[in-house]
Parts: structure tokens; C-alpha cells; sequence
């Protein structure tokens, strides 16, 4: 794919976040919200939206194609995507069953964005061992992608029971359905996309962004080396953030949602405490925090796309602590005054390095 700033696409992540024990949004009420929120999304121009899946109760998104599904009934446009689908702890058959499904649905825009996930909740929910972990995504990735490629398949693996010459359908309107890569800057994992030619979304939330320019060298190496054509590789980061039009008001606005949330996630798993001071640094120039006003905003995604090479930018907008009224104004300055002033900056650089 080529760098011009028409191929540049921008889109919308959510995992629905939610808290139905602490007087917040109930699960129900965010599913619905997801819809409201894809529907002003496309209106405002945007090209993607998408839903990772979750299995804790913080989280409404287990089931991604379901919601994605409704959404396709409301949109003509937007492109929908999941963020990923724990591709490890489900079966690549029914993945891709429910998404061809979607794809009728949608008219052709469905995609699959294929992960380990960044939480471990559904290996015991669905009776997988976590020592697995490796090998069933290396696995269950080989068969998504046969399954995807051809109407009859024949599969042999070890996790699950064989398949000789059956069909799966219904078959998707796109041939072979898309299927991205996400991941969190694993290097094994940018080696694999590459090496098959996919797609690949890195989850950007913490630390430099300009710190990933190694991971996509590595990618677009193994690309090479298997052959694949560099101009048709497609490159998105996903990451968070909160616009308003006064830039303060929006970071004063996240903090408290987001110390709370990362903290949390923080006790876990054993990280450091989570400060303002590390806020703040999230929220700079090269920090992987995309808060403050549309102009500042647009800057931040203009150097990502200089740094890494990116063909799509998710714009993570999800947080139960904030107001939905908040998150929608998010989305329609994203839309509205974000974008625009990134594909004309890009349209700039292009034009000056054309000269």
C-alpha cells in the first residue's frame, strides 16, 4: 500500500468497558452505547470501528461479532472490526463462520484483528491450559487462515480434532476474509505477519511510540523475505486518548478514569503505581497518549505516522469513569477536525517531498 494520506485510514477501538457493581454503566447499557457510537463514527467520516474481545466483568465485549453485527444493520460504510478476537481460546471455524456472517450482513466490511489476548480469563472459562499459550495461537491461526483461503479444508492439529475435506460456510463476500494481526510488540508476532503477508495492529499504550520503529523493520523484513510485496503491507497502531477542545480540560477529565483503570489493572499483574507525572508524560508529544485538543492531537498522529509508517490510526475511546456524552464528543472532533487536519498535513509532506 502506498504512503500517499488518502491511504491513510482512522478509526475507533472499544472493549466496552463498563462497571455494573459500583452504581456505573450495566452491560446491557454499554452494548447499546457501542452502537449509538459506530453509527456518529461513520457519520463524521470515520473508516473503522472496532471491538476487543473480553471475558472479565469490567467488560461488555465478549462477543464481538454479535454487537458488530447490530451496528451493520445501522451502517453502510464503516468498516468493522474486532480487537482483538482471543483467537487462542475460540474455535478459527466459528470465528470465521460468525464473522462471514457479519460480512453478509455488512455488505463486505467485516474484518477479523486475531490475538492472543492481553487477558488470560477465557483459557479457564472455555478449558484451555494456559501452557498452551503459544502453540494453540500458532495452531488455531494456521487453520483460521486455511479456512479463510478455501471453502473445503482438510486440518490436522494437535488442539483440536482433525478435518478432511469439509466445507464452512457461509463463505464471506470478501475472499479470502480479512484478517489482521494485533499485537502488544512481540517481535515472534511481528516476524509471523510479516512471513504470511498480514496485516498488523500494534497496541500502543505506554511508553514511546517511536520506540516500535524496530518491530516494524522486523516486519516488513520477514514480509520481504517471504516475498510479499512492502507497498501492499497495511500498518495500524492502536492506542488511547480523550479530545476536547480545550486540551487541559481533557487531560484533567481522563486522569482520574485512567489511574483507576491502569492501576487496577496494575495490582494484577504487579506494575508500578501509575502517577499524574506518568500521565503526563503519556500525553506528550512522544508519548502514546492521544489527549488534549484536535490541533495538538493531529501533531501526535502526524509523527506516529512519520515514525512507524502506519496506514491506519485506532483512536482507543473507552472509559465507564468518563460520561458518554464525553466519549461522542470525542469521536466527532476526531472526526471532524482530527482527521482533516492530518490528511492535509500529509497531503503537504507528500506534496514537498514530490518537489
Amino acid at each position: 500500500m502506498n504512503q500517499s494520506s488518502e491511504s491513510m485510514e482512522f478509526g475507533l477501538s472499544t472493549f466496552l468497558e463498563s462497571k455494573p457493581t459500583a452504581n456505573g454503566v450495566s452491560h446491557a447499557e454499554r452494548i447499546r452505547q457501542a452502537v449509538e457510537e459506530a453509527e456518529l463514527a461513520e457519520q463524521v467520516g470515520l473508516d473503522v470501528y472496532a471491538i476487543g474481545e473480553h471475558h472479565r466483568e469490567d467488560y461488555a465485549s465478549s462477543a464481538p461479532a454479535t454487537i458488530l453485527a447490530a451496528i451493520a444493520s445501522k451502517t453502510n460504510k464503516i468498516r468493522l472490526s474486532s480487537a482483538v478476537s482471543v483467537l487462542s481460546s475460540d474455535d478459527p471455524v466459528r470465528i470465521y463462520q460468525n464473522f462471514a456472517t457479519l460480512d453478509a450482513l455488512s455488505n463486505g466490511r467485516a474484518e477479523i484483528m486475531a490475538g492472543r489476548g492481553s487477558f488470560i480469563e477465557s483459557f479457564p472459562l472455555f478449558g484451555y491450559d494456559l501452557e498452551d499459550y503459544n502453540e494453540l495461537f500458532d495452531e488455531k491461526l494456521d487453520l483460521l487462515l486455511q479456512v479463510s483461503a478455501s471453502e473445503k479444508v482438510t486440518w490436522r492439529g494437535k488442539h483440536r480434532p482433525a478435518i478432511h475435506d469439509l466445507g464452512v460456510y457461509p463463505r464471506a463476500v470478501q475472499e479470502p476474509l480479512p484478517v489482521w494481526i494485533g499485537t502488544g510488540g512481540n517481535v515472534n508476532s511481528a516476524i509471523r505477519a510479516g512471513a504470511l503477508g498480514l496485516p498488523i495492529c500494534f497496541a500502543i499504550i505506554g511508553g514511546s511510540p517511536a520506540q516500535f520503529a524496530p518491530l516494524v523493520q522486523v516486519y516488513k523484513e520477514a514480509a520481504l523475505q517471504a516475498g510479499h510485496d512492502l507497498n501492499q503491507l497495511q500498518i495500524a497502531v492502536h492506542s488511547h486518548g480523550l479530545i476536547k477542545e480545550d486540551g487541559e480540560q481533557a487531560a484533567n477529565m481522563q486522569f482520574p478514569a485512567v489511574v483507576d483503570q491502569i492501576n487496577k489493572i496494575g495490582r494484577e499483574r504487579g506494575f508500578s503505581e501509575y502517577t499524574r507525572r506518568s500521565f503526563d508524560q503519556a500525553r506528550s508529544l512522544n508519548g502514546a497518549l492521544y489527549t488534549g485538543d484536535p490541533e495538538y492531537v493531529a501533531e501526535k498522529i502526524v509523527l506516529l505516522r512519520k515514525n512507524l509508517g502506519l496506514t491506519r490510526f485506532l483512536l482507543h475511546v473507552d472509559n465507564s469513569m468518563l460520561a458518554h456524552r464525553d466519549l461522542l464528543e470525542t469521536i466527532e472532533l476526531f472526526g471532524t477536525r482530527v482527521v482533516p487536519i492530518v490528511k492535509k498535513e500529509l497531503a503537504r509532506i507528500q506534496s514537498s517531498s514530490n518537489k
